[in-house]
């Protein structure tokens, strides 16, 4: 069905797909179009991507989306872009690519990591930077690189993240914005530039990176072949945008101080806003720019819905044949298994951290621990105990975020798991607050767009995309579930500080093994 008006393109680089949203001037969804792709893990730790699939991606969104619903290309007023954090890649002269895309979820540069800690005052480094210290950071991943492959790394002409990529394809432009420089640990939050002591640590040059603009900097002269493969004019706007956490904040409408955010998709993460930059004595949270007085302040857990993933992936074969034969996604499936089960879990207790820890631990050797698990336990209770292992990830995300920017008035949540009424209800027992669930879940695609419109001064502040967004459901905490899952999280705590001298050895022996 085409679609006619004028619309805006919300493009959004994730972790397991790109996704193309066309929306009109007021944030409503008209169509949408996603390209998955695979993340690479050649070893134990590694998590790469190939940065060419990633561009195809892109190009291929947008072009389905515009071809499918006939969008001509006058219509397209602007197109914004959002992309995941943490990645880092090595070019050569000629801007071919040298190394895989190093994503978020990469910890080879554990080893690094530990020394920026002890022997270059790396709580002094995030304090500077905003980007706790942990191998997702940039800065570790490029002494990684300088260490292990030498070669490469002299060879390299300029070291950029996926975003500052697939924009150099499209424009032949090295360009970064302050959203996604905020958070490589290479970047000053008092400056808004490259800072010089990290790139000295790590060994590069300024030139080495890509120039700095604000997430608002509008680009044009697209090169025709893609302009043409995407359906859009060569001229169109294209506002850079920011990171997919800082700008799902702004597509669910959290965008004024102590407003959080709370996504869980692959991943999670927990986001507020300040009106300056702010750091944690502690440095269990980050601190990463959007635009002048819009500050995010948060952390992100490596273990979302990945981890459902795994269990109906590795475990649901019954689950998945089941789920066929009656038309239900199997998602739905393992969800009902859960509700059979009381909050609790009947004493099962899961440390989820089967792909290290961020926020609040920064632990890249944490791993995932089933505790208290006896013959009564079936099939049901690891399921609600993953669930729930996760939102116990999320609320210690939100109290180490508490103590940094102080409560929060109002929790809007988004991601896949958004999606499923009971997993929400156990959120909101879980932290004790009343949730709130707009209406979007194409939470950084819209904050792109928002972000886009906002450059071309068609709104007047992104304040304006809180109009935008009706809520779909409120979820209110029972009492009577909070309390079990304050005594269980105080557990889940002391668990943590009791094993993490075992997780170093478990990590140790799988690095060996791998």
């Amino acid at each position: 069905m085409a679609i006619h008006g004028d619309v805006v393109i919300g493009i959004d680089i994730g972790t397991t797909s790109t996704k193309a949203v066309v929306f009109d001037g007021r944030g409503k969804v008209l169509a949408s179009h996603a390209v998955d792709y695979p993340i690479i893990q050649p070893h134990p730790g590694f998590a790469e991507q190939d940065p060419d699939e990633l561009f195809a991606a892109v190009v291929q969104a947008v072009g389905a989306v515009t071809i499918r619903h006939g969008i001509r290309p006058e219509q397209v007023k602007a197109m914004g872009l959002s992309a995941a954090m943490h990645s880092i890649m090595a070019l050569d002269e000629s801007g071919r690519p040298l190394t895989r895309l190093l994503i978020w979820a990469d910890n080879r540069s554990v080893a690094q990591t530990e020394r920026l800690w002890k022997e270059q005052n790396g709580l002094a480094i995030y304090r500077r930077t905003g980007t706790p210290i942990h191998p997702m950071s940039p800065l570790s991943k490029l002494l990684w690189l300088k260490e292990e492959q030498p070669d490469v790394f002299q060879q390299a002409r300029r070291f950029v993240s996926v975003k500052d990529y697939v924009l150099h394809r499209l424009y032949g432009d090295y360009v970064a914005d302050h959203s996604m420089a905020s958070a490589t640990g290479l970047f000053r939050l008092d400056t808004l530039d490259w800072d010089e002591e990290a790139l000295a640590l790590v060994g590069i040059r300024r030139d080495q990176l890509p120039r700095l603009v604000p997430a608002t900097h509008i680009m044009t002269g697209m090169k025709r072949e893609w302009a043409e493969k995407m359906g859009v004019a060569s001229d169109v706007p294209v506002v850079i945008g920011a990171s997919d956490g800082v700008l799902a904040n702004v597509g669910v409408g959290a965008v004024l101080p102590g407003e959080a955010a709370i996504t869980i998709g692959t991943s999670g993460a927990v986001r507020t806003i300040a009106a300056k930059p702010t750091t944690d004595e502690k440095g269990r949270t980050f601190c990463y720019a959007l635009t002048p007085g819009y500050w995010v302040v948060g952390g992100p857990t490596n273990n979302g819905g990945i981890l459902l993933r795994w269990l109906r992936d590795e475990f649901g074969a019954h689950e998945r044949e089941v789920a066929k034969k009656l038309g239900m996604d199997p998602y739905d499936l393992l969800t009902k298994y859960a509700e059979r089960v009381p909050p609790g879990a009947e004493g099962l207790v899961f440390l989820p951290f089967l792909s290290g820890e961020r926020a609040p631990y920064w632990n890249a050797n944490a791993r995932g621990t089933f505790f208290g698990l006896g013959l009564h336990h079936k099939r049901e209770h690891f399921i609600r105990a993953v669930m729930e292992g996760v939102c116990f990830s999320i609320l210690s995300v939100a109290l180490a975020i508490r103590d940094v920017t102080g409560p929060m008035s109002e929790i809007r949540v988004s991601g896949g798991f958004a999606k499923s009424p009971f997993w929400r209800q156990m959120l909101s027992d879980m932290l004790g607050k009343p949730l709130i669930v707009p209406q979007t879940h194409e939470a950084s695609a819209l904050g792109a767009a928002a972000v886009a419109l906002y450059a071309l001064g068609e709104l007047p502040s992104l304040e304006t995309v809180k109009t935008w967004i009706d809520t779909t459901a409120r979820h209110e905490p029972k009492e009577e579930h909070t309390l079990i899952y304050a005594e269980l999280f105080d557990l889940y705590a002391r668990l943590y500080e009791r094993l993490k001298e075992e997780f170093d050895i478990i990590a140790a022996f799988q690095r060996r093994s791998g």
